[in-house]
């Protein structure tokens, strides 16, 4: 089953692709959009065909297209794999390789259909399976896709992989509690494995448990040290708990992997502010306006760096900007009018109270959950 585990990136691409995540939030669910792209795929038939000992891979043709493959010459490699399926057409490993081909290039109906003939001719060939559930998914045919996954599943009841594609499954299809059911089962048959810990993530927070989902998420980025966007996601699922201290660490490695993330160097910023770290934090937020000059946000946060080290100037600059960027956020005018009052400019102060009463009012929570 190791090679269905290489293979697990194809089929959680998928899923990726179909989430609507709302404009600049940051969530678990964005994580799965970092996953490798199908083309990485492509080696996975070739490895699982030479596993099978299949004699078409060993014929000129075979041999042709297992040579294209490892050149990652797609277009031959589709050739000599549609010219191998007529001199084999009875081979589920080469209409099993021949799909996988066909994805690449998102022939989806045509993969199907060759899927479909392989677990016919092959009906305990789970790689098949699990490519053909893969497709499914991307076509939206979810309950097919969950049906191909369970045949997949009791082929390798072991392997993580269709544990992981069932909760995917269930995920999409509203069935919360049975998605985390087998992401949790995922974790525990693949603790090593990061689409384990990134999937009952997903699960966890679906069910509306942050913390847990927050727990999961830290475990699959102990596997992926180096992984921004892992990082990312963890320091602003801790600001949005209201742990900003414990925000700090994760977001200092994102921001020293994606020096040119506004969201990323903004938050990060604030951070710094929050936990008294003033200089660094003005650092940061400056970067952040830079990146991204109409993010309101970045403003707002560098205005309060700002008056913390008494530079009222600067900070009425910075606030000023961003409540022009976002003149219906209440906590920016009532900021604002601080600033005034610091400058002396009681009349301005007065104004910017008054339109701060006019808007609607934040929550406590508001004034420290900024992700």
């Amino acid at each position: 089953m190791k090679i269905l585990c290489r293979a697990l990136g194809f089929g959680l691409l998928f899923f990726a692709g179909v989430a609507r995540l709302a404009a600049q939030e940051p969530s678990i669910d964005s994580l799965l959009k970092k996953l490798p792209p199908p083309e990485k795929l492509i080696k996975n038939p070739a490895q699982s065909a030479l596993q099978q000992e299949d004699p078409a891979f060993q014929s000129p043709t075979g041999k042709n297209l297992m040579e294209a493959i490892k050149r990652k010459d797609y277009r031959g490699a589709i050739g000599a794999s549609h010219h191998l399926t007529l001199l084999y057409p009875k081979s589920a490993s080469v209409l099993s390789v021949d799909a996988a081909l066909l994805t690449v290039t998102r022939q989806m109906s045509l993969a199907q259909k060759e899927l479909e003939r392989a677990v016919v001719l092959q009906p305990k060939f789970g790689y098949a399976w699990f490519l053909l559930g893969a497709v499914q998914a991307a076509q939206q045919q979810v309950p097919a896709a969950l049906g191909s996954y369970q045949k997949f599943a009791a082929l390798a009841p072991n392997s993580a992989v269709p544990w992981i594609m069932l909760s995917a499954c269930e995920g999409r299809l509203g069935r919360k509690a049975e998605s985390l059911a087998h992401a949790e089962k995922a974790t525990v048959l693949a603790p090593a494995l990061l689409y384990s810990w990134v999937e009952l993530a997903r699960a966890e927070k679906a069910l509306g448990h942050p913390t847990e989902s927050l727990h999961a998420l830290a475990r699959a980025a102990d596997l992926a040290p180096d992984n921004a966007g892992m990082l990312a996601t963890i320091g602003f699922a801790y600001i949005n708990l209201n742990r900003i201290p414990d925000a700090v660490g994760p977001l200092q490695r994102a921001a020293h992997f994606l020096p040119n993330s506004y969201l990323v160097q903004t938050q990060f910023g604030f951070c710094l502010e929050e936990t008294g770290q003033t200089a660094p934090a003005i650092e940061h937020l400056r970067r952040g306006t830079k990146l991204a000059p109409k993010f309101a946000p970045a403003w707002e946060y560098l205005g309060l760096a700002y008056a913390r080290e008494g530079r009222h100037r600067d900070a009425v600059d910075s606030l000023e900007r961003a409540a022009k960027l976002a003149p219906a956020h209440q906590l920016t005018w009532m900021h604002l009018a601080e600033e005034y009052r610091a400058l002396g400019r009681v009349g301005d102060a007065e104004q910017a109270a008054r339109r701060a009463a006019q808007l609607p009012s934040v929550s406590p929570n508001e004034k420290r959950k900024k992700a």
